[in-house]
């Protein structure tokens, strides 16, 4: 018996801890699916039991029927055109924002020059500014791209400035005492440091395009799922509304874990010690 136990004692001692620590995190996507659950019980049982109109707040069964009812055709067409302006704006932003905070980290000047310019523009907010940019762009596309790419830009320039100014400076000066040029400075030693900054405002702006978008859809959109929620809410038809809001919020939740996919992928070095398995 006593050598039994000896054995036990043993064997658990001798069992690594990465053993012990990948238990609970295979279970951590556990405890928010139930909470999440546990929600939707919890808001389907209090509007039945209290009946609350739909057009106040709709039950999730409710809601799903109306998404139902819609059909796959037309959240098809609304998510489509949604997505294409997030994508565009989100990529105009990432073509603008890298060199630019590149360029501010390279001349002190110009970043005394240009960061209160970009104060101003963050500190404007989108929804008023946006009636306006439609009324000079014009109803296209244009303006939509436009005040997504501008929700989004300031995070990724002020983010990648970060990471290129935290390079540690004696590799600075021990790649200059070798005589290596701007470019090979930034390509190989600045940029490398800055990839976790990068990503991290890459996850935060994919989301902030998202809202971008849905505003610009609020004031000049025929098609889409911000234009969508106004469209429900202005004919009462709420739990249309709310399924377009659901269907929204898992895109942009799918966005985000594709940039962190994305990380994890190309860039597995930049991540925790924690996460990169």
């Amino acid at each position: 018996m006593s050598s039994r136990t000896t054995s036990d004692t043993r064997s658990s001692a001798a069992a690594p801890p990465e053993a012990e620590e990948r238990r609970p995190r295979d279970l951590g996507w556990l405890a928010p699916a139930l909470t999440f659950v546990v929600i939707l019980a919890v808001w389907e049982a209090s509007c039945r039991l209290f009946h609350v109109p739909p057009f106040i707040l709709p039950a999730p069964s409710a809601i799903v029927a109306a998404g139902a009812d819609l059909g796959v055709a037309q959240w098809r067409l609304h998510l489509v055109a949604t997505l294409e302006i997030v994508l565009l704006g989100y990529a105009v932003s990432i073509m603008i924002s890298l060199p630019l905070a590149v360029a501010l980290t390279a001349s002190r000047l110009l970043a005394r020059t240009v960061y209160p310019l970009l104060i101003i523009i963050q500190s404007t907010p989108i929804v008023a500014i946006a009636p306006i940019i439609v009324v000079l762009l014009g109803t296209n596309i244009l303006p939509r791209v436009v005040i997504a790419c501008l929700v989004t830009f300031f995070p990724l320039v002020v983010s990648t400035a970060t990471g290129l100014r935290a390079t540690p400076e004696e590799l600075i000066e021990l790649s200059r005492s070798l005589r290596a040029g701007r470019a090979r400075e930034y390509t190989q030693i600045r940029l490398p440091y800055a990839i976790p900054y990068i990503f991290s405002a890459l996850k935060v702006s994919v989301t902030l395009a998202v809202i971008g978008t849905v505003v610009a859809e609020f004031v000049a959109a025929e098609k889409g799922l911000g234009f969508l929620i106004l469209f429900s809410t202005s004919y009462f038809r709420v739990p249309q509304a709310f399924a377009a809001l659901a269907l929204l919020v898992t895109a942009s939740l799918i966005l985000y874990h594709l940039v962190a996919l994305a990380e994890r992928v190309f860039f597995p070095w930049s991540l925790p010690k924690g996460e990169r398995n």
